[in-house]
């Protein structure tokens, strides 16, 4: 008797280690190519399963996600041991290619990602590759593990570049990224060697993961070899992040330029390394990859054909280029981005550039609206013509080109594209629309704004100069913030664009133009001194920005009193006698927070005085406005010295009273202002 329960416990316990161990390794797959009848992978969004055998997660549609997972979620952890609740080691290997709908750029990547679910419905297009939204970036709740393979630099994510890979833990920020690239096992030595994501190339992936040293490795190869070194390694310990059950598989998006993202084969194990795809046994993307392989045929039988044939065919080629163009290709045009659009297409988009597409002119030029027909889509853009009389002459035509088109931030236009036909200079920009912001401020009939969008686009032009000032690689003076050039997108979000005055200048620098530019009203006073423009003469028309939204009036208003003609005298005059209501836009019809009104108006103050040095800096100007740190008072900030007595008035509200003394000296300001009794 006493041998049986010994006999069962030795049963039972062979059963345990065998049922933990199946646990544990239970999970692995592979496939080389997919077929429409696979049940095991779930579709989301734009991903599909051709009949060709590829799994496509996106293609040439613009803002569309695709997500494709395993259906059966995998068990990462042991369950059945309390004390080791250690996330398990995993492998797996990918086949992928990714071909652009324009050759040069990426639209915009795709990622390998362990995820709670599989549907990951809150993720966005764009930069954030299906996976996260703007609210969602950085929480631990997110339980993300992604590799992404991105093809477009976002410089709000602090990308390399835009042909990388990155580790993703939670956020669209990578905690590592590499540049594409593969080591070659030499006999003597390793050599890396670049890889382009965006060539239309199958390459393969494999992601290793060893729980017992924490150690995650990424490797690539355009063979079916796997390297035997990592492009990137990364020490991470995963078991914060994955929960017990997980969902495996990739998420891809596009958007204003997009990508057709492939996933040719798969293979994935726990506790184990997944097996290595054979390439050539995998579906192939015939009808695109054959492209290249139908140009080198054909080079090679255009260099074999007879010497007289190929002088003809070189000289109707160079006629028709020519008759094509009527122009040149410069030096230039070969060096700037973004994408360089045919004539003929933007032509087309906006219908012969007729005045019924027209939705803007001035000294630059003329806007046309147009509509980009696209295989699968529409995409409306604004195009933009430089006027041969336009003061905007080439070298801005080349200076908007490579100062927006390397920009990326939500509340900044993106460029794009451009277009060069002889003296015809075009830019296509992102369509906003519902216009520039001075319209609904001056220009009647229109929806009146209310306080809480005006404060809304007040707060988005000031995170654009932010970026511009402090985020970007190099810092970016607009020289042109003015309402007109401020764009409100279909959610009224604020979009600062025409960057053609704008320079770059390296950090810690100074830019060495002399030339005085910019908008009457908005021109810092020093520029007319040194004519050299700085972050801090940005801030001063900042201000006026601001001084113009609360109160609904142009910087300088030629038809007002002799008092009201400069608004920023005005404003001051109106703050030291305690009447700040008195500025507001009456076009509110007097709804509006009476507290942020006065914050706006205390800060526009600040942006514009006299001296560049008491200005604040756009960092410190959101910061006020999002009332992470209290104003300063106007002690001595730039008012006039006018003959004016101690005073004081009803500011808003009950019981708030603003006073102000000085001096009246001839051509000073006031070295004393103090704010008393109010917020």
């Amino acid at each position: 008797m006493a041998k049986t329960p010994l006999f069962l416990l030795c049963i039972l316990t062979l059963l345990a280690s065998n049922s933990i161990q199946s646990y544990a390794q239970q999970h692995e797959f592979f496939f080389a190519g997919f077929n429409e009848d696979t049940t095991n992978i779930t579709l989301n969004g734009g991903a599909v399963i051709e009949h060709k055998g590829t799994l496509r997660l996106t293609n040439d549609t613009e803002r569309v996600i695709g997500h494709a997972f395993y259906s059966t979620p995998i068990n990462f952890k042991n369950k059945n041991n309390s004390t080791n609740h250690k996330v398990f080691s995993f492998s797996t290997s990918f086949a992928f290619a990714i071909i652009p709908q324009y050759p040069k750029l990426g639209g915009h990547g795709f990622a390998f990602t362990v995820s709670p679910s599989n549907k990951l419905s809150n993720g966005y297009p764009s930069q954030y590759l299906g996976l996260l939204n703007p609210k969602d970036l950085g929480n631990f709740s997110n339980h993300l593990f992604a590799v992404e393979f991105d093809t477009v630099q976002d410089f709000e994510f602090n990308d390399i570049n835009d042909n990388h890979v990155g580790i993703n833990l939670n956020n669209m920020v990578s905690n590592k990224s590499v540049k594409a690239c593969f080591f070659t096992d030499g006999s003597t030595s390793k050599q890396v060697q670049d890889l382009n994501l965006k060539s239309g190339s199958v390459i393969q992936a494999w992601i290793d993961y060893d729980s017992s040293i924490n150690q995650l490795e990424v490797r690539l190869s355009p063979s079916s070899s796997k390297p035997t070194s990592p492009i990137l390694s990364y020490q991470v310990d995963l078991t914060p992040i994955f929960k017990e059950t997980m969902y495996v598989g990739f998420s891809s998006s596009t958007g204003l330029l997009s990508s057709s993202h492939y996933i040719l084969g798969w293979s994935f194990k726990i506790n184990g390394e997944s097996k290595t795809l054979s390439l050539k046994k995998l579906p192939s993307l015939s009808s695109h990859s054959n492209k290249t392989t139908q140009t080198r045929k054909a080079i090679i039988l255009g260099l074999s054909i007879s010497f007289v044939i190929l002088v003809v065919l070189t000289t109707g080629l160079s006629v028709y280029f020519k008759m094509k163009n009527y122009d040149v290709i410069e030096a230039w045009e070969l060096e700037v981005g973004p994408h360089r659009f045919p004539y003929k297409e933007l032509n087309q988009a906006t219908g012969g550039f007729k005045d019924k597409n027209l939705i803007g002119f001035g000294g630059f030029g003329r806007v046309y609206k147009g509509v980009l027909v696209l295989p699968n889509s529409k995409t409306e853009i604004a195009v933009k013509q430089i006027s041969h009389e336009s003061k905007q002459g080439l070298q801005e035509f080349i200076s908007e080109i490579e100062t927006i088109g390397k920009l990326r931030h939500r509340n900044l236009v993106e460029l794009l594209g451009w277009c060069r036909k002889q003296n015809d200079l075009i830019l296509v920009y992102d369509f906003m629309k519902n216009g520039s912001l001075d319209k609904y401020i001056f220009e009647q009939p229109r929806a009146m704004l209310k306080w809480e969008e005006r404060f809304r686009i007040i707060k988005g032009v000031a995170f654009g100069l932010v970026y511009l000032h402090e985020e970007c690689e190099q810092t970016v003076i607009h020289r042109d913030v003015k309402a007109g050039n401020v764009l409100l997108d279909c959610e009224m979000n604020a979009r600062l664009g025409d960057f053609g005055l704008a320079k770059l200048y390296d950090r810690g620098e100074n830019p060495n133009t002399t030339r005085v530019v910019g908008t009457l009203g908005y021109l810092a006073p020093e520029l007319t001194r040194t004519g050299k423009p700085t972050t801090s003469s940005d801030v001063f028309a900042f201000g006026a920005l601001l001084l113009e939204v609360v109160c609904g009036r142009r910087p300088i208003e030629v038809k007002a009193l002799p008092e009201e003609l400069v608004l920023v005298d005005w404003v001051w005059d109106r703050w030291r006698l305690g009447a700040v209501k008195e500025v507001v836009d009456c076009k509110m019809g007097g709804v509006y927070d009476e507290v942020e009104v006065l914050l706006v108006v205390k800060v526009g103050l600040m942006c514009s005085d006299e001296s560049p040095e008491r200005r604040p800096t756009m960092r410190q100007v959101v910061r006020y406005l999002e009332r992470e740190v209290k104003l300063p008072e106007l002690d001595g900030f730039g008012v006039k010295k006018k003959d004016f007595l101690y005073s004081t008035g009803s500011g808003f509200g009950s019981g708030n009273t603003w006073s102000s003394v000085g001096d009246d000296v001839d051509g000073g300001y006031v070295s004393s202002f103090t704010l008393s009794g109010g917020r």
